[in-house]
């Protein structure tokens, strides 16, 4: 389970709201630098077995970068300070409010995240333009 080639972002592949993130991702990272995997997946439940989280309900995305596990509001700020440009300002943002605030705020959201957005009958599947950046 190689993460070498860059950071994976570790979704939930039925949610809804996830896979708006996951379109967001697609669509600012130009570069190409973000490596996606389903928590449905062996990489994907892999990488939140591997940083203490349940692969069969996080409570969190997960970031992993470089051997380390970011999740919460952190693997937000990262993921968005990394895209550049304005989202750069945004990540910077995010960072100016307290984590003990910050950090309960995604979690309520995480948990409720299929009552408020819906969820997808079968694991989102990649489309052919941008399968590469997908594991499994």
């Amino acid at each position: 389970m190689a993460t070498e080639d860059g950071p994976v972002i570790v979704f939930d592949g039925v949610c809804l709201l996830c896979s708006r993130w996951v379109d967001f991702i697609l669509r600012h990272d130009r570069d190409g630098r973000f490596r996606l995997a389903a928590m449905q997946g062996s990489h994907g439940s892999h990488l939140l077995r591997a940083h203490g989280l349940s692969p069969d309900d996080p409570s969190s995305f997960l970031l992993v970068q470089d051997g380390q596990g970011y999740t919460d509001t952190d693997a937000i700020t990262r993921v968005l300070r990394q895209l550049g440009g304005g989202w750069r300002f945004v990540s910077g943002l995010l960072r100016a409010v307290p984590r003990f605030l910050r950090d309960p705020a995604y979690r309520w959201i995480a948990r409720h995240r299929y009552r408020l957005f819906g969820r997808r009958e079968q694991c989102r599947l990649p489309d052919a333009a941008h399968a590469t950046r997908f594991l499994d």
